[in-house]
């Protein structure tokens, strides 16, 4: 018997959801809703041209068909759809959503009283880069899948949400709402606005020469590379796990002003003892290992800079049959080990690479 499942949104999160069920499985009809369609019919049409989506539907009301309705739109708009479906779904309808801020639609669905059908998700992944276009059925591949299932939720639903995740190749992990946020502000929410504060400092006090962004190399590309991340999405983050975020900014502002003292003091024993434990912190979180920040699969080759060399490499990979995710020319060395960067999409085919290239007299790094 098939499962009729809806998305709200159909971007990179809900894409990628659509795409990993229809390549792993035949059990599932897939439909989704854009509030800007007809306008916006690009990415729909194009997934139903993949085989990605069965059905787009044009008005809420046709969600009274789902069994399980993925909400996939910033924060704020998610909450905002429940009260509109609450007299639409069938009674045993599952209603689950993909953001990173769970308590305040857990509240909206307490006010609803609509416990019974909602179970929260978030999967600990994503990328700088948004929409449909960018989707991929491997976006989900050993990542963390949070539920924040409520006190009503029926078994029957945390069952097909786990059935679900391990489909798309995601690890299951029940947790609280409140304590999701609090992580979640701490290891992602935080990052964040730290990423972007820091581009805007570099952006506000360049000079006219723009010196800084053209020497910014390696170390800041790789703190600030979620920058780039949706704008919309974050503002829906930041006014929705407000306190959480607040807790973390003042202790990280605390933090910086021990920095502060330290290097007015010239206390060189602090700033050793700073950076030798987020060293050891770092370091101690294995490669590969699943977050909400997405693993890099990447490797640097020395080469030398004359015409053809992407050309050389790109075919000796191919012969080996691995796929490039991305290819290009590092032109800063900055905190880089190599002058050709090339990504991958999974680690076997980084190592691969890697095994390849020992072959040929062009010296490969890492990270």
């Amino acid at each position: 018997m098939s499962i009729t499942v809806g998305f709200i949104g159909f971007g990179l999160i809900g894409g990628s959801v659509a795409k990993a069920l229809k390549k792993y499985s035949d059990e599932y009809i897939t439909c989704s809703y854009n509030r800007y369609y007809p306008k916006a019919n690009a990415s729909l049409e194009n997934a139903v041209k993949d085989g990605v989506l069965d059905n787009i539907y044009t008005s809420i009301e046709d969600f009274a068909a789902c069994d399980l309705i993925f909400l996939c739109a910033p924060v704020m708009l998610n909450v905002s759809y429940l009260e509109q479906l609450k007299g639409i779904i069938k009674e045993n309808c599952i209603i689950t959503d993909v953001g990173s801020v769970k308590t305040s639609i857990h509240t909206e669905v307490e006010r609803l009283n609509m416990q019974k059908n909602f179970i929260g998700g978030h999967p600990m992944t994503g990328s700088d880069r948004t929409g449909y276009e960018n989707a991929s059925e491997l976006l989900f591949e050993n990542t963390y899948y949070l539920l924040t299932p409520t006190d009503s939720t029926p078994d029957k639903a945390v069952d097909m949400m786990m059935k679900i995740i391990h489909i798309i190749k995601a690890i299951p992990y029940v947790l609280d709402n409140v304590k999701h946020d609090e992580i979640t502000a701490a290891i992602s929410h935080l990052p964040h606005i730290i990423a972007s504060s820091l581009v805007n400092l570099v952006h506000d006090n360049d000079d006219e020469d723009a010196h800084m962004k053209t020497f910014a190399a390696g170390g800041f590309k790789d703190i600030t590379r979620i920058a780039s991340s949706s704008p919309q999405m974050w503002q829906n983050i930041c006014l929705t796990n407000t306190d959480s975020i607040l807790k973390y900014l003042d202790l990280y502002r605390s933090s910086l002003d021990k920095t502060m003292e330290a290097l007015k003091a010239g206390d060189s024993d602090y700033l050793y003892r700073m950076f030798e434990s987020s060293r050891d912190y770092r370091d101690s979180i294995p490669k590969g290992r699943p977050g909400t920040l997405p693993d890099i699969h990447e490797i640097y080759v020395d080469v030398p800079d004359v015409p053809g060399i992407i050309a050389i490499i790109a075919t000796i990979l191919s012969s080996n049959s691995i796929s490039i995710r991305n290819i290009g020319i590092v032109h800063n060395r900055e905190y880089e080990n190599g002058v050709l960067r090339i990504e991958f999409y999974n680690d076997n085919d980084e190592n691969d690479a890697r095994n390849a290239l020992k072959q040929y007299p062009f010296p490969v790094y890492d990270r």
